[in-house]
Order: C-alpha cells, then sequence, then structure tokens
C-alpha cells in the first residue's frame, strides 16, 4: 500500500515489459466473473519481464484487486494499448500530477528527461498521506514542487497555483503534461490556454474492451468525438470536453456504490489460481 487506499502491483507481464512505452495502459481481469478495468503502467523491467501497476481501491473490482496477495495470478492481461506519449525534445517540461495521476505521469517524466528535456514536476494531493512515488519522480525531474490543498505537505494550495508561480516567476515552459482528477485537469488546461502554453491530458474514462469497439470511452475533443483508448489516452488540453467527459463518469456511480456494498472484502478469492 503506498498510501490510504493507493495499491502497487508487480506483476510478471514480460511481453508487455519489453513493448510498452511511456503513455500507454493495460487492461485488467482478475477472473472468469471479474470486469474489466484500464490501469495506466507506472513502470516496467524489460530485463525481470515486469509492469507496475498501481490503483486506487474505490469500486468493487479495485477491492478485489488490493485484496490479492503475492504469488496470486490475475487472469488477463492485455496491453500495452492507447497511442504512447510523443516524445521529442522540446525544451522545458512542466508535468502536473495530482493524486493517483502520479503514477501514469511517472513513465512520460522519464521519457521526457531521457530526451534531453528540462523536467520540472509539480505533484499535488489533498494532504500528506496522499502523495505517492514522490522519490520515483524526483529522479525522473530536475525540480519537483510539491503543494497540498490542506498545507500538510510542501506549499498550500492547488497544482494551478504552484504552475501559475512558476510561470510568473519568469519560467519559460514549452509543454505542460496533466494527469489527475478530470477537474483539476480542467482547470490546469484553463489556466494554460490563457498562457498560451500547449498543454497534453491523459484521460481516464469508463472503457470497456480497450480496443475501441464499445464506445463506452467516447470523449469530445473539439468538433470530433474520439476514443479515448485507441485515439488516446492523451489529448490536446485546450480541446477536450472535460464537463461532457464527468458527466458520462457520473452515469453509473450508483450501480458502481451497489457493487461495492453488495461485496463483503472478508470473502477470501479461492477462484483466483
Amino acid at each position: 500500500m503506498l498510501a490510504s487506499n493507493i495499491v502497487k502491483m508487480v506483476v510478471d507481464a514480460p511481453e508487455i515489459a519489453k513493448k510498452r512505452k511511456a503513455g500507454q495502459f493495460i487492461m485488467l481481469k482478475i477472473d472468469e466473473n471479474g470486469e474489466r478495468i484500464p490501469l495506466t503502467i507506472a513502470d516496467a523491467d524489460p530485463i525481470k519481464g515486469t509492469v507496475t501497476i498501481i490503483a486506487q481501491v474505490v469500486g468493487k473490482t479495485t477491492t478485489r484487486l488490493a485484496a490479492l496477495q503475492a504469488g496470486q495470478a490475475l487472469l488477463d492481461l492485455a496491453g500495452p494499448l492507447g497511442k504512447p506519449t510523443h516524445i521529442e525534445k522540446v525544451g522545458h517540461v512542466v508535468c502536473v500530477g495530482g493524486g493517483i495521476g502520479v503514477a501514469p505521469m511517472h513513465p512520460i517524466a522519464q521519457a521526457f528527461k531521457a530526451a534531453g528535456n528540462k523536467v520540472t514536476s509539480i505533484l499535488g494531493a489533498r494532504t500528506k498521506d496522499l502523495f505517492i512515488m514522490e522519490a520515483e519522480m524526483r529522479k525522473a525531474s530536475d525540480e519537483v514542487i510539491i503543494v497540498s490543498d490542506d498545507g500538510s505537505y510542501g506549499k498550500k494550495g492547488f497544482v494551478t497555483d504552484a504552475l501559475k508561480s512558476l510561470v510568473e516567476g519568469g519560467a519559460k515552459v514549452d509543454l505542460v503534461v496533466a494527469i489527475g482528477p478530470p477537474i483539476m485537469m480542467k482547470m490546469v488546461s484553463l489556466l494554460t490556454k490563457g498562457m498560451g502554453i500547449r498543454t497534453l491530458v491523459s484521460l481516464n474514462t469508463i472503457m470497456i474492451d480497450g480496443t475501441g469497439m464499445c464506445g463506452g470511452c467516447r470523449v469530445q475533443v473539439g468538433d470530433k468525438v474520439q476514443f479515448v483508448c485507441v485515439d488516446g489516452p492523451e489529448f490536446d488540453g485546450h480541446q477536450v470536453d472535460f464537463d461532457g467527459m464527468m458527466s458520462r463518469l457520473s452515469m453509473y456511480r450508483d450501480l458502481e456504490k451497489s457493487a461495492l456494498d453488495s461485496y463483503h472484502p472478508h470473502c477470501k478469492m479461492e477462484n483466483v489460481k
């Protein structure tokens, strides 16, 4: 457990470990009776043949996932899926990670740093106990700025406050990458649009198959309907209809709560081999 309700797993998946690139994700299924969920690949070791996934425990499937013990197996781990992040030398890249969004941000920061960019990472969370992967992000960044909503760690404020202060302090920013709660990505994108800074966001929508067939992950980007699983997960933050996306994300909230309420965590995973 990395933090309150955030679990990290290192999974044996040699083929995915060899092929994955920054920004890509996997579709996971625990057993025959489970649902498929998307999780970003937070790290990988092609030598050991492992991928690292990090999940926030919020529903039935992630609760079951967190209950697995070392040595148990997952039925399906499909990937790498989605388009990789376009990595190039652009100058100064600011990586803005909010809460669990730091996990998918990690390989992106690594890749931009390896490409010769200056990388500044802004990490934010509601309170100190919710910060994850700070040590890993420090290795992948030239500078790390910490902000918390309640001021319990780093500076008090939001990631937008830190980004605004950075730019107003004279930093020339060539690209912003933001990953985190939808409202956070929306506010970052509104800020950078006014500043004229190109911004990428990585979206985590409702997703069933991860291959573009179901249409559940559709999102409006500019004048086009895009599928997050095959057209993304990264898009121009200045073009994303965040309000529409957030509305779709809440469509099944009552059913999700019902599924979690009916699940009893004390039941063991006898069917998982």
